[in-house]
C-alpha cells in the first residue's frame, strides 16, 4: 500500500500531497516598517549615542528592535520586544571591560595578554548560549515567549570544538559546521512549549557552499577575460602601456574584484534563508522562504550606491528596503489552530553574552 505522506525531495520533510498546510491557510509574513519612520529612529540613536560616548546605545537597541518587532506580522498578530536597556548597557560595560583587558593586557606582561585570549576563546561558545536565551526570552508573539533549551555542553561542542577542527581541515568542513551550528540553534529554540526542529541536511550546506564557490570562480573568468581583453586593445591602438595604464588596470581588477564579492553576498544571503526557513518547522508548523536572488541582489547593490551618493544617510531606506522583502518573502504553513501554543518558563539567558555579542556585531539570526 502507498503512504498517504511523500517527501519533499528539497527539505527531506514529509508533507500530506492531498492537503498540504500552504494550500489550507498559508500566513504571509508582512513588514510595515517605513525608510522616513525609521529614519527618524536612527539619526536620533546615533547622535545620542555619539553625545552619551555610547552609553545610549543600549537604549537605543531597544528602540530598533522594539520597531522592527512591532512592524513584523502574520497571522494577524506582530511580535514584541522585552529588552531592558538597563541590563545591556551592564552587559555592554563587562564587555567592553574584558575586551580592554585582552588589548592592554600585553603592554602589563605579554603572558597576560594570552591568558586574556585562551580566556575569551574559553568563555567565547557560553557567551554566544546566553546570547541566544536573551534573544529568545526578550522576544514574544502573542503574549508567549520564545525560549532556548540547548545544553552548554552542545554550545561548546559546535561553537568551539568544531570551528577549530575546520580551521585545521583548510575549511573543507566548513559546510559541515554551518549546518551543526544551525541545527544546534533551532532544535534548541521554543515557542512557548513548542520545539522548532531542523531537517536541512549537510548535503545541502555543501551543495550551497560548492554554488557559491562555482559563482565565484566563475565571475574571477569573466574578470579575467575582461582585463585580458582590455589590455589587447590598449595594446593594439595604444602601443605600450604606460605606468599609468598598468596602474589604472589595477584599479579596475580590485574594483571588479569588489563587485564580484558585493554580488556574491546577496545570493549567499538567499539560498541560506531559503534553505534555513524551508527545513524549520514549529512542531507540525512549516515555513517557506522564496527569496529571489535577482532581486536580492538589485537591493543589494542599488542599497550600496545609494548609501555611498548620501554619505550614509541612506542607511535606514536601506535597511528597510532590505528588511521588507526577506521579511515578506516568508509564509507560514499552519498545520493547526495557532491558539494552540502554551507558555512555557525559559532561562532569562545573559545580558553579558548579548553585550559581547553586540560589540563585536556577530549576527545570530541566520
Amino acid at each position: 500500500m502507498t503512504s498517504a505522506y511523500d517527501s519533499d525531495a528539497s527539505s527531506g520533510i514529509p508533507f500530506d500531497s492531498q492537503n498540504t498546510p500552504e494550500a489550507i491557510n498559508s500566513q504571509p509574513f508582512i513588514f510595515s516598517g517605513r525608510g522616513s519612520e525609521y529614519f527618524r529612529i536612527w539619526i536620533v540613536n546615533m547622535l545620542l549615542s555619539l553625545a552619551t560616548l555610547g552609553i545610549y546605545s543600549a537604549w537605543a537597541k531597544v528602540r530598533r528592535n522594539r520597531y522592527f518587532y512591532d512592524n513584523t506580522r502574520v497571522a494577524g498578530s506582530s511580535f514584541d520586544y522585552h529588552g531592558n536597556p538597563s541590563a545591556i548597557l551592564k552587559g555592554r560595560i563587562i564587555a567592553v571591560a574584558m575586551i580592554a583587558l585582552y588589548h592592554l593586557g600585553p603592554r602589563i606582561a605579554p603572558w597576560i595578554g594570552v591568558v586574556m585570549l585562551l580566556m575569551l576563546a574559553a568563555a567565547w561558545p557560553w557567551l554566544i548560549w546566553k546570547s541566544l536565551q536573551f534573544k529568545l526570552h526578550n522576544s514574544s508573539y502573542r503574549g508567549i515567549r520564545f525560549g532556548l533549551q540547548g545544553s552548554l555542553e552542545t554550545a561548546y561542542f559546535v561553537y568551539l570544538v568544531l570551528p577549530v577542527l575546520t580551521a585545521l581541515s583548510l575549511y573543507l568542513l566548513a559546510p559541515f559546521t554551518h549546518q551543526r551550528i544551525k541545527r544546534f540553534q533551532h532544535n534548541s529554540s521554543r515557542f512557548g512549549a513548542t520545539a522548532f526542529s531542523f531537517h536541512a541536511t549537510v548535503g545541502s550546506f555543501y551543495r550551497l557552499y560548492l554554488t557559491l564557490f562555482a559563482s565565484a570562480i566563475a565571475g574571477f573568468i569573466v574578470i579575467g577575460l575582461a582585463i585580458g581583453l582590455g589590455r589587447a586593445i590598449g595594446l593594439q591602438f595604444g602601443g605600450p602601456q604606460s605606468h599609468a595604464a598598468w596602474s589604472s588596470g589595477v584599479i579596475f581588477s580590485i574594483f571588479l574584484t569588489y563587485l564580484l564579492f558585493a554580488a556574491l553576498y546577496p545570493i549567499y544571503l538567499t539560498l541560506l534563508q531559503n534553505l534555513i526557513w524551508r527545513n524549520t518547522r514549529l512542531g507540525a508548523h512549516q515555513f517557506k522562504s522564496e527569496i529571489k536572488w535577482a532581486r536580492m541582489t538589485w537591493i543589494w547593490l542599488s542599497n550600496l550606491v545609494l548609501i555611498a551618493l548620501t554619505l550614509g544617510l541612506f542607511m535606514p531606506f536601506a535597511t528597510i528596503r532590505s528588511m521588507r522583502y526577506r521579511i515578506e518573502s516568508m509564509t507560514l504553513l499552519p498545520a493547526s489552530d495557532l491558539s494552540e501554543f502554551i507558555a512555557a518558563s525559559e532561562s532569562s539567558g545573559s545580558v553579558v553574552g548579548e553585550g559581547m555579542t553586540d560589540l563585536l556585531d556577530f549576527d545570530l539570526s541566520l
